[in-house]
């Protein structure tokens, strides 16, 4: 049996003042990450209400790729970053559908 499908749900806090930075920053990862093995979405949002919160949602083909990605030279380069331009570390949570819709 194949591995499970893994979705990511990342939670990011700009530091004050830096949230223009932190978003290019972060859009940056788009197109490197895309490209990966096993990424099957990586798409990135920013709060309405709190311009400082951001949200990767990805989706990713196994808990392996997913491990992979982490170890990227861009992701090394941007979690370096990540220390001056976050405002606490990212809350980052796995999860597993259990519910999907069937396909007809």
């Amino acid at each position: 049996m194949a591995d499970p499908k893994i979705t990511v749900v990342a939670q990011i806090k700009a530091r004050e003042g830096m949230e223009d930075t932190v978003k290019q920053e972060l859009l940056a990862l788009l197109g490197p990450t895309r490209s990966e093995k096993g990424c099957i979405k990586y798409e990135l949002h920013q709060s309405v209400e709190n311009k400082s919160l951001f949200m990767f949602y990805e989706q990713w083909a196994s808990k392996k790729d997913l491990d992979e990605h982490v170890h990227t030279p861009h992701m090394k380069a941007h979690m370096q970053k990540a220390r001056d331009l976050f405002s606490e570390p990212p809350r980052i949570t796995l999860w597993q559908a259990i519910g999907l819709k069937p396909v007809s």
